[in-house]
């Protein structure tokens, strides 16, 4: 029998791994005490301008300014193998979801970033008491070397996407949306590594089968997308893309093994593209977003056609944006 969550039956999916559904429910009621629902809006400009029905998840709005906060809570809260302090490599969001978390929970928390990374995100992890390690010229180089500095000095080295506590906690986004709006048709969502596109995925297919999950990545960062569209790990040389959100160069395993399974269909958006949704969100939306925060809009514009007639919601994932990008999407048109 089809068990219930607030109404909605709940089907298993074919992902029988962990996290599970089950670890998704854990996640929400653990996160009540920490975080309120991000609302979820529509804003008529924006759908007029795309020609489609779109709901914006605003994740933006969390404490953070990003969705990744929900993954920091719930493993540093949850995950025993945290409580002596954990480090983490990061382009920025998922370092400030760690140092958040580390913060509310006592816990002490490293960063390596990678040199000339967003300063708005490197400050708010100092703000946040992190530790801040600056190393190489992107995500993977600083990512190598904390894995290498956690190995050897015996510190809980947190992937940023290779973890049940982290895809959980960020699933819980895609709940509150098909709690809210059960009627949706389709759900785009941002992928650097694949957590939130997975933890999206988990949910949907789980509650409701019918309901398209579509990844959207950068066109000069698509590790993410080549492995998933060849079912095999894939590396490219350079992450090319000024949207640090989506900057990896290498897929990750964990993800990849949910959205090879889970995920309806995966796209790929320009530089231009996500500079002009970034300007659509704000003029027309009245959001600030970052580049990786803007890609699911980038995404619905380019598949206008096929998503005519469809309620579509997108994953608003960050606000953190430098003055120079915001300037830059000022200038599209």
């Amino acid at each position: 029998m089809a068990q219930s969550i607030d109404g909605i039956a709940a089907r298993p999916s074919k992902w029988t791994g962990a996290p599970s559904f089950a670890d998704v429910l854990a996640a929400r009621d653990f996160l009540r005490a920490y975080l309120a629902p991000t609302p979820l809006i529509r804003r008529d400009a924006v759908s007029s301008a795309l020609g489609l029905d779109v709901w914006l998840k605003c994740e933006s709005l969390l404490p953070t300014a990003a969705f990744k906060v929900r993954g920091g809570l719930n493993l540093i809260g949850r995950d025993p193998t945290a409580k002596a302090g954990v480090m983490g490599a990061s382009t920025g969001n998922h370092g400030q979801s760690l140092a958040y978390a580390g913060g509310v929970f006592g816990v002490p928390v490293t960063i390596f970033v990678p040199k000339g990374a967003n300063p708005l995100k490197v400050a708010a992890m100092r703000v946040s008491g992190a530790t801040i390690v600056e190393h190489g010229d992107d995500y993977d180089d600083a990512r190598e070397e904390c894995e290498r500095r956690a190995a050897a000095t015996g510190t809980r080295y947190v992937h940023s996407g290779n973890e049940p506590y982290l895809i959980a906690g960020v699933a819980t986004a895609a709940l509150e949306v098909l709690l809210e709006k059960p009627d949706l048709d389709v759900l785009i969502v941002p992928v650097g590594g694949g957590s939130g596109a997975s933890g999206a995925a988990l949910v949907a297919k789980t509650l409701r089968p019918e309901v398209a999950v579509i990844g959207v990545q950068a066109e000069g960062a698509s590790a993410a997308y080549r492995a998933w569209r060849d079912h095999a790990p894939r590396t490219t040389e350079r992450a090319d893309t000024f949207a640090e959100g989506l900057a990896t160069r290498t897929s990750f395993e964990l993800p990849q093994r949910m959205l090879a399974v889970l995920l309806d269909d995966f796209v790929l958006v320009s530089d231009d593209e996500l500079y002009a949704a970034m300007r659509l969100l704000l003029i027309e939306g009245h959001l600030v977003t970052e580049g990786a925060g803007a890609a699911a809009v980038a995404a619905a514009r380019r598949l206008a056609e096929r998503l005519a007639g469809k309620r579509v919601a997108c994953w608003v994932s960050g606000a953190n944006a430098t003055a120079d990008s915001l300037r830059h999407a000022m200038d599209q048109r």
